[in-house]
Parts: C-alpha cells; structure tokens; sequence
C-alpha cells in the first residue's frame, strides 16, 4: 500500500475511533460484535491450534486473543497491527497475559520464525491499486506459516462498491492460493458478503 491509502486508512479509523470510542468493535470496522465472532469461529475452524504459535495478523485490539483461550490451550499468540491506537489498546488489554505478544508495524516488511498458522480477519479488506500487494501479502503468509493460513475477504458479487474497502474475486484467490499449497478450501455459508479461506501445508 502507498503512503496516501495508509493515510486513508488511519483517517478512517480514526473517524470512528472519534464516532464510537476504543471499545466499540465498529471502530475497527466491523457491523457488530456478531460479525466479528462469526469471522473468528470460521477462521479457528482450520485445524487444532492448541500448542501452537498464531500469529494474528491485523490484531485490532486483540480480540482474537480471548476468543482462542475460550477454546484451546497451551498455544503462543502473537498480534502484529499496523495502526499505533489499536496497538496500544491490544497491549494494555491483553499484552500482559502469559505467551501474548504485541508487534507493531507492516507485515510485508517483518520476516516471523517458528508460526505454525497465520489468522487473518479483515487484514486483505482495504482498497489499494498496486493489486499485487493482496497477492504478495498471501504470498508472504504461506511462506511464513508452518502450517496453514486462514484469511477472510469481502465477496465481490455481494460486497458494494466502497470508497476505502475492496472485496475480491472468490475464484481468483483460491486458484492463486492453490498454486502455493496442495490443500485449499473456501468456506462462504456463515455472512453474506464475506467468504474465508484456508491454505494447508499439511493435511
């Protein structure tokens, strides 16, 4: 992404930042709270992820962090967020808790060591027009990831046209993902205009 789509995308959480505070999930960018859960029971759907290393990519505040410890054990979370308000609530929320790490910064430009998967709820959701950035970003988490990857995107045939937000070809992105892993899968039945995808090293 250039520096003027980062800017807009600061601009525009910080709008609603303003609008609905720092404890509001719409500041993030979600509907409700139930879309945000609902994204998160498909994307924990793509294996067993007790005593593993997930690397969270586009944190927000973290909320994944109490969603996996409802329903795994004994795994290292790691939370990588671009916007510096997100990441200091995700730090003062849950950065003290034990195996929880917090980085601050651009993904494409960190190089992780020992992840076994990457989770990636409404990370590739904004608009840019150098297009190969969503296909290097997937490209960066599949090569990152021990494991697997799960990710979500907007639905193009569902999503309207958005001035910040960018939803993508559904077939386009799992046969690009099927050329970097044997096992793909797409999952579309849980939100209207939104569609999952898990990329497996192993099956």
């Amino acid at each position: 992404m250039n520096i003027i789509e980062k800017a807009n995308m600061q601009s525009f959480h910080e709008h609603r930042l303003n609008e609905f505070g720092d404890l509001s999930v719409k500041s993030l960018g979600w509907k409700n709270t139930m879309s945000q859960q609902k994204r998160f029971e498909i994307l924990v759907q793509i294996g067993d992820l007790n005593g593993t290393n997930i690397l969270d990519l586009g944190c927000g505040y973290g909320d994944l962090k109490p969603f996996l410890d409802e329903h795994f054990e004994k795994f290292t979370y790691i939370g990588v967020e671009h916007m510096p308000e997100f990441f200091r609530i995700a730090q003062e929320n849950y950065g003290d808790l034990k195996d929880t790490y917090f980085v601050q910064g651009d993904f494409s430009k960190i190089t992780f060591e020992d992840v076994d998967y990457i989770l990636a709820s409404g990370a590739l959701g904004y608009k840019c027009q150098n297009e190969i950035y969503y296909w290097e970003t997937i490209t960066h988490m599949i090569k990152s990831a021990n494991k697997g990857v799960a990710f979500n995107m907007l639905d193009e045939t569902k999503f309207p046209e958005h001035n910040l937000l960018k939803a993508h070809n559904k077939s386009k992105v799992v046969d690009f993902c099927s050329k970097l892993c044997n096992h793909v899968q797409v999952i579309d039945n849980y939100l209207e205009d939104d569609f999952t995808v898990f990329a497996l090293k192993e099956k």
